[in-house]
């Protein structure tokens, strides 16, 4: 076992020596991460995602207090220190409308004639939200925003309307007009400290799907490349066990991915301020565990795979799939229950689902046992299917 041992670590050099010789490579293994992070980490949307939005205001009320209240209250919403709306003024909602058709506008407001007034009077009012159904995402945020706004402003007049009711009455008729109006408010409490956000979601995915897809296109590029160009046969006449082969080529590639995966995680502490709430030693070994997991599948397509171009494109076939289905961009409980189910058999969706608990919920060992029990059955299993495939493909 000693001399097992030795080959491989032999082979894990001679690996590595070449990887390192070759600058394009090395470049490459470089910016790869950086890019994906960096590209990531700034398209997919945050909460600071409406930002400078531009929407119209129809002011039919002329220069009611009440709209002009309103139209303030949209000024000065701001996220991060930066104004969410952009505003402009419109005649109408078919001036809107227009403006929304011309991309010039995201959405628009409509304040009636007569607001302020039937406000006073103790009608209720009506405020007409036009969004953007062209981009449902961002129509659905706005439509929301929007709504909260209105809402806090007809609480407020609401709660000044019974102060004034309150004050005039001879006796008092109600302890707290705010507790009238709104009889209970919601205080939201997360489990660790800190504001969430959508690239603290991200990071633990990209982690997993950088370090295992590394691991494993490497290990089966590295053999099907050694056999196109003939140094496999030179290794296979060398008085070498094949573990060492496979053991050898495993851990060349695993220091490969390990240290990809610790740049991607550095660069989302500096870059997007990712905190680890939990141990790094927990997402080392879980990291160490999403490896093993997929060394055999790696193992296994390099056996039957003679050619690098083959081995790549049954690689890119199987992680094109594993990128959605894992939950590594798109949270999991949103999929129709045929891909949950799906996501339920790969072995990157528990490297992701116990990142995710150990970096932003600060999880223990004991909260990850069934992620770390299926990734080293799945490791285990695919390893005993793939070590006896490998040595009898490559003596044939």
């Amino acid at each position: 076992m000693r001399q097992t041992l030795k080959d491989a670590f032999e082979i894990a050099w001679k690996d590595l020596a070449d990887f390192f010789r070759d600058r394009m490579r090395l470049i490459s293994f470089i910016i790869m991460p950086i890019f994906m992070m960096v590209m990531t980490g700034y398209i997919f949307p945050s909460q600071n995602s409406l930002n400078g939005v531009s929407i119209a205001v129809v002011n039919g009320d002329g220069g009611g207090a009440a709209a002009s209240r309103v139209a303030a209250g949209l000024e000065q919403i701001e996220i991060g220190g930066t104004k969410s709306f952009n505003l402009l003024s419109a005649s109408s909602a078919d001036e809107a409308k227009d403006l929304i058709r011309q991309g010039r506008i995201s959405g628009a407001i409509v304040i009636p004639a007569g607001f302020t007034q039937g406000i006073m009077s103790g009608k209720q009012a009506q405020v007409t939200i036009i969004t953007d159904q062209s981009n449902p995402q961002v129509s659905a945020m706005l439509g929301t925003m929007l709504e909260k706004v209105v809402d806090a402003f007809s609480t407020k007049v609401a709660e000044e309307k019974l102060r004034a009711v309150t004050a005039m009455a001879p006796v008092p008729l109600l302890g707290d007009p705010d507790a009238a109006v709104r009889p209970f408010v919601v205080r939201q409490e997360g489990i660790v400290a800190g504001e969430p956000n959508y690239f603290q979601f991200m990071a633990p995915g990209i982690m997993a799907m950088v370090v295992v897809m590394a691991v494993m296109m490497g290990l089966a590029g590295a053999i099907a490349r050694e056999r196109e160009i003939g140094t496999l046969d030179g290794i296979l006449v060398a008085p070498i066990n094949r573990l060492s082969i496979i053991l050898g080529k495993t851990f060349s590639q695993s220091v490969r991915g390990f240290t990809q995966g610790a740049l991607v995680l550095v660069l989302a502490v500096l870059l997007f301020h990712v905190r680890v709430y939990g141990s790094l030693l927990l997402v080392a070994l879980l990291l160490v565990l999403g490896i093993f997991s997929f060394v055999g599948l790696g193992i296994l397509i390099s056996a039957f795979a003679s050619e690098q171009e083959t081995a790549m494109t049954i690689l890119m076939t199987l992680n094109f799939p594993m990128m959605f289905l894992s939950g590594a961009f798109f949270p999991v409980q949103q999929m129709p229950e045929i891909m949950r189910w799906l996501s339920r058999l790969i072995p990157l969706s528990y490297t992701i689902q116990g990142l995710r608990k150990v970096m932003i919920l600060g999880a223990g060992l004991g909260a990850i046992t069934t992620e770390i029990a299926v990734l080293a059955g799945f490791g285990l299993v695919t390893l005993a299917i793939a070590v006896p495939a490998f040595s009898k493909a490559i003596t044939r």
